[in-house]
């Protein structure tokens, strides 16, 4: 137990002659791991302020009811948190590919101003392959991880295509029952691959953050049968809606299935994969981690914990084709299906991929709630990353609009740029 004390004591030290900032997220997460082992004795013995930065932190799984403090100094370390601290290591190679700086993009708005609306805690705008924003707030910063999570749905279908190239999915006419044994005689029993990715399958499922009582919230609560994977123990349960390939219907539980599939037909670890298919090749300058769910499995439609300039590193790998080191990394043809509407989504000019948001006009977002993107548009060869925790949490429809009005500024400061530049 002293060893134990003698460990909170130092990371607190660190903590309170630091100045007790935000910044110091990292830090009190590990503390916070550490003072459940120190005992209430060395809780008490603590300063009324260092008690009260270790308060802050969530002590439940069910981080989409999370009050906006503990998201503040969760969202940076959820793989440190206990209560969520099993994940994967993804590892980086040690030869990060550059960012080399451009130019400071004049942008029509004050940037401070637009990242205190979203708080932002990184805003990163590459150009050509060239930095030419870079921004942090929440006291966050580049050396920091910060989660993704529906993020990772992009990166979870780009694995996919990862192993059609590899030969490992025959087809995305295949159905899942196929790759997942214990779908069969569920009502995925009947679901392509193709459906699965573009969230047509027809099964039911509630995607309401606000509402206690849907799947995404109740799954966190979910029992699964002894040997069986979690999300498939809840999946195989549900019910069909409408017959598959009619509807589309936002489900972080099939992007999670995506997962699963992967990782079956690989034989790979999620986590081990995207190490070898992208991180590396890529050059990811951070590893990152991958929560993983009770049974092991990594959370695909969520919870990559990562540095904001690799986010940013994805992007441009996809910009470039999905290509490291001169190879390409995805079966032929993918991309072009993945980042183009395949699914209706009720909007207009936009539409739903590969796990991708698409627009029109041939750009394309990775979204996650309370503010995480990567925004793609290969006519401008132009990548935007962001993350944030967003004031009015998973349903903020202003925050989101204030984003979209974000790219569109973005983008037409890039034209006028290109535009004045041809008048020279």
């Amino acid at each position: 137990m002293s060893g134990a004390s003698g460990l909170l004591s130092n990371a607190l030290h660190i903590i309170t002659s630091a100045g007790r900032s935000m910044k110091l997220g990292k830090i009190i997460l590990g503390a916070l791991a550490v003072a459940a082992i120190a005992g209430t004795a060395g809780w008490f013995s603590l300063d009324k302020e260092t008690r009260g930065l270790l308060a802050t932190l969530p002590t439940d799984r069910d981080l989409l009811f999370w009050s906006q403090p503990q998201r503040d100094a969760a969202f940076r370390a959820l793989d440190r948190l206990p209560v969520l601290a099993k994940a994967h290591v993804v590892a980086a190679g040690g030869k990060p590919s550059p960012l080399p700086p451009g130019p400071p993009l004049a942008l029509p708005l004050d940037v401070d101003a637009y990242m205190a609306q979203q708080r932002s805690a990184a805003l990163l705008i590459l150009h050509d392959g060239r930095l030419r924003l870079e921004r942090y707030g929440l006291g966050f910063d580049r050396d920091g991880r910060w989660t993704s999570f529906s993020v990772a749905k992009s990166i979870t279908s780009t694995l996919l295509g990862a192993a059609v190239r590899d030969g490992k999915i025959r087809s995305l006419d295949d159905k899942v029952s196929d790759y997942i044994q214990e779908m069969k005689g569920s009502a995925y029993d009947e679901v392509s691959i193709r459906q699965l990715l573009t969230m047509t399958s027809g099964v039911r499922w509630n995607e309401d953050y606000a509402d206690p009582d849907s799947d995404v919230a109740r799954f966190n609560n979910h029992q699964p049968e002894e040997g069986v994977d979690a999300l498939v123990s809840y999946l195989r349960k549900l019910p069909r809606a409408v017959p598959p390939g009619t509807r589309w219907n936002y489900s972080t539980g099939e992007t999670n299935l995506v997962g699963v599939l992967v990782a079956r037909a690989t034989g790979k670890p999620l986590a081990s994969y995207l190490s070898e298919k992208i991180w590396v090749p890529a050059g990811m300058e951070q590893q990152a981690t991958w929560l993983l769910s009770r049974t092991g499995q990594e959370i695909s439609g969520c919870c990559i914990q990562a540095a904001t300039r690799d986010f940013a590193r994805f992007g441009q790998f996809v910009l470039d084709g999905a290509r490291a080191g001169g190879q390409p990394v995805v079966a032929d043809g993918w991309l072009a299906e993945a980042t183009t509407r395949q699914a209706d989504i009720g909007q207009p000019g936009r539409g739903y991929g590969f796990q991708w948001w698409t627009y029109d006009d041939g750009s394309f977002a990775a979204r996650g709630i309370f503010g995480q993107g990567i925004f793609i548009d290969p006519k401008r060869r132009l990548v935007i990353a962001s993350n944030g925790d967003w004031a009015g949490g998973a349903n903020d429809r202003a925050d989101s609009v204030a984003r979209e009005d974000f790219y569109k500024a973005v983008r037409k400061a890039i034209d006028d740029e290109s535009a004045a530049a041809g008048t020279r």
